[in-house]
């Protein structure tokens, strides 16, 4: 949740409820996660001189550097998957038993009937 935070803000200066539009996650949470971010020197926070309800976050130079780092293992991670891709025919194949599947499940459910073990 915080690297997400943190790709966010990126180089920018947004309040809270800015993070909070950017991303997939709770007022609250991001409330928390940015408290703890500040308090381990990877965000900084400064409240608006107008209305001391409004709060605006920042990278530190140790939020950058850790997000450059995050970056790195990201592109690594991405050259790792290219390289295992697997071909449009084994992805066909994937789908297809994929539906099956699906129908499957949507027929059971659909009947009224529930599979063993389904609670």
């Amino acid at each position: 949740m915080q690297c997400i935070i943190l790709f966010n803000i990126g180089d920018a200066d947004l309040s809270i409820g800015e993070v909070t539009a950017r991303g997939i996650y709770l007022g609250s949470n991001v409330s928390y996660h940015v408290k703890k971010m500040v308090e381990n020197g990877y965000l900084e926070q400064t409240h608006s001189r107008h209305d001391r309800r409004v709060s605006h976050v920042r990278t530190t130079e140790k939020g950058r550097k850790l997000r450059e780092a995050l970056i790195t293992v990201h592109h690594r991670r991405i050259d790792a998957l290219s390289e295992l891709a697997p071909r449009p025919e084994d992805l066909e194949a994937a789908a297809s038993v994929l539906r099956v599947l699906d129908r499957f499940w949507t027929g059971l459910l659909d009947q009224g009937r529930r599979p063993p073990g389904f609670v």
